[in-house]
């Protein structure tokens, strides 16, 4: 297995070759090994500035920040101040769907796993004041569900921010200062930046979007998303050992340690101090353990648990969360059996090549493990691949999207996406692209695209035999 020395000589040899290869501007990747942090960065933090990539840059962590919250709600439960099965109208009345006694059901767990029912991609800005979270609550009266709680899974960024607020409401201060008062404190986190204003003290990366007319990728045009998706991800940012750090914690605090965990030699950062643990060893296993078994997807997990997303079960356990905003993308996997963690942090270019590249050789020299192969289309189309898929057929939506899969003369597949124009402000593009049979119950992109073939599940048909939802991660009901 790899010591700290051969991971560090690793990413000196081979990080900034990979990078340029898969057009990512900079990098930054901290390992946890032998009880140690070893990082290493490399590329520019911005195109246009030309600013390079140290270890101390941050980088915004996007929907990482989702464990970071979840973390906060299982501190509640640690007190006994939240209960898992309680409806979340317990700790906050006002909490309003368009379906009153749906709202009134939601317990804390279906948030935590991602079982709401909620539809999950409401990105509304409510402004950067301290009351942007609470004032997002209220936006919630008009929104829609998706499926009766605790049906199935169905990623959530809405569900989030409702979690964000409780931990508001009953901490009695905002997210951002629960955050940096409940884990970034008590764990010696330097770096760890909740919004822009933090952020901007350090050497902050830039996301690159694009390519532009050129084929070269551009800044992108503002930095941080709205404040109201902040629990969900939308302006966390850090280094990628202060992220690092954070996942050390959970691998202590696991195994029943209070033990601090111990800084790379030759680093800034400090020691985290003494019994400095954020999570008790109950919840922090709690947090990890399966809740929910998804479909075979793209980048999705094999299962969830209360926070993090589960890639193996078992022996040779791997667990964590990816993150994306405006040209920004994280990865996080922890081996616990290996007591090994591995953070890659990106600002643009192919970060899911990166990833699958640079990681998956770190875990295989960590913990004798590798990542889950990405699902690929069939090597050789089959004269019949796409026969008996009516049930597939047809347009599903949502308040975001209308994605329609229809079926040509001569037999192929094809996925129109339709986003509306608050989510192509955010980035979306209209797309139509071919797709294939994968499986029984799925269809496949038949090209890569962001780094990945889209699988879509079909989910629970109905009396006419056709499928309710479209599934890729997030369920979208079919309209018509």
């Amino acid at each position: 297995m790899y010591s700290p020395l051969e991971v560090g000589q690793l990413l000196q040899s081979t990080l900034a070759e990979r990078a340029k290869a898969h057009g990512v501007p900079a990098a930054a990747v901290a390992v946890v090994v032998d009880g140690e942090i070893v990082e290493h960065a490399v590329g520019v933090l911005s195109t246009a500035t030309k600013v390079e990539a140290t270890t101390d840059s941050v980088f915004q962590i996007g929907s990482i920040t989702k464990v970071w919250t979840a973390t906060l709600v299982m501190q509640l439960v640690d007190e006994g101040l939240v209960e898992l099965d309680a409806p979340v109208r317990q700790y906050l009345p006002e909490f309003a769907l368009a379906d009153d006694a749906v709202a009134a059901a939601i317990t804390v767990r279906q948030l935590l796993s991602h079982r709401s029912g909620i539809e999950g991609d409401i990105f509304t800005d409510t402004g950067r004041g301290d009351d942007a979270i609470s004032t997002y609550l209220t936006l919630l009266s008009d929104a829609g569900q998706i499926f009766p709680p605790g049906s199935f899974f169905s990623y959530s960024n809405a569900g989030y921010v409702v979690l964000g607020r409780l931990v508001e409401r009953v901490r009695d201060t905002t997210w951002e200062q629960a955050l940096v008062e409940r884990i970034a404190t008590p764990l010696g986190l330097h770096t760890v930046s909740p919004s822009p204003y933090e952020a901007i003290l350090h050497r902050a990366a830039v996301g690159h979007v694009g390519p532009d007319a050129d084929g070269v990728a551009q800044p992108a045009p503002f930095w941080a998303m709205a404040r109201s998706n902040e629990p969900a991800g939308s302006m966390l940012a850090m280094s990628a050992r202060d992220l690092a750090a954070f996942a050390q914690a959970h691998l202590r605090a696991a195994a029943g340690s209070s033990a601090a965990g111990s800084s790379a030699a030759g680093t800034s950062a400090g020691e985290a101090p003494e019994g400095s643990d954020v999570l008790s060893q109950d919840a922090a296993l709690a947090m990890r353990t399966t809740e929910v078994r998804l479909p075979r997807l793209a980048g999705m997990g094999a299962a969830w648990g209360l926070g993090w997303e589960i890639d193996r079960e078992g022996d040779g356990m791997l667990f964590g969360h990816d993150g994306n905003t405006i040209g920004q993308s994280s990865f996080l996997r922890i081996a616990p059996d290996a007591e090994a963690a591995v953070v890659l942090l990106t600002n643009g270019g192919d970060g899911a090549g990166l990833f699958h590249d640079v990681v998956d050789e770190l875990l295989r020299g960590l913990a004798d493990i590798s990542l889950p192969a990405p699902p690929t289309p069939p090597a050789a189309s089959d004269a019949d691949e796409n026969a008996d898929v009516d049930s597939f057929l047809g347009v599903y939506a949502n308040s975001t999207v209308e994605m329609e899969v229809s079926q040509d003369a001569e037999g192929r597949l094809w996925l129109e996406q339709r986003p509306t124009p608050e989510l192509v402000a955010l980035g979306a593009e209209p797309s139509t692209d071919e797709l294939v049979r994968y499986d029984e119950g799925s269809l496949i992109l038949r090209e890569n695209k962001d780094g990945m073939h889209l699988v879509l599940a079909f989910l629970e048909p109905a009396a006419d035999g056709r499928a309710s939802y479209i599934h890729f991660g997030r369920a979208v009901p079919r309209s018509r």
